[in-house]
């Protein structure tokens, strides 16, 4: 590093803001393409740069001179990206969740609809084997055909009608019901 560049910092950390400006857009193409390289999406890789630039300029006091001021960028810009990614993903599945809920929802209202207590079905419905489950539901509360629901799940017809005859006899006799 230049004593130039040891003088803008200095001056930034002393609240210089035009050798702050000076500095930052010295950095920014490299900033700018690390982040291309990075995030192979030039969109998120400047919005990335503008948080990244925006952090320094509040943290250019804490920065100690230990590595070089690019690298120091770096770091930055590498946990904006990766708190970014881990944003997304909690709203992925946030969101997953959500559409869970709705299903799980929508099978509760059906059933209470036929005047069955929820949580009997439910401890029912989850003793069933996964693909007597589905095989049911679809059926049953989706009101998909047979021939629908083997396209689904890529199974034959016939072995969705065995499914289903199977989990309505398990939930028949979990229920003590003449009809689910």
């Amino acid at each position: 590093m230049g004593d130039g560049m040891l003088e803008k910092i200095s001056q930034a950390q002393q609240g210089d803001a035009a050798a702050l400006a000076v500095l930052l857009r010295e950095h920014y193409p490299f900033l700018y393409k690390y982040l291309i390289k990075a995030t192979l999406d030039p969109l998120l890789a400047e919005e990335i740069a503008q948080d990244t630039i925006v952090r320094c300029m509040e943290k250019i006091r804490t920065y100690n001179g230990s590595s070089a001021f690019s690298s120091w960028l770096i770091t930055i810009a590498s946990r904006l990206y990766i708190d970014r990614k881990r944003r997304w993903k909690r709203e992925a599945k946030w969101q997953q969740e959500q559409a869970q809920e709705q299903g799980i929802r929508r099978v509760r209202w059906r059933f209470e609809s036929r005047n069955l207590e929820w949580s009997d079905v439910l401890d029912a419905l989850s003793r069933l084997s996964s693909a007597q489950r589905m095989a049911v539901l679809l059926k049953h509360y989706y009101g998909y055909g047979y021939d629908e629901i083997g396209e689904m799940l890529e199974i034959p017809s016939g072995t969705v009608k065995s499914r289903v005859a199977a989990g309505l006899a398990h939930l028949r006799k979990e229920l003590n019901e003449d009809e689910v």
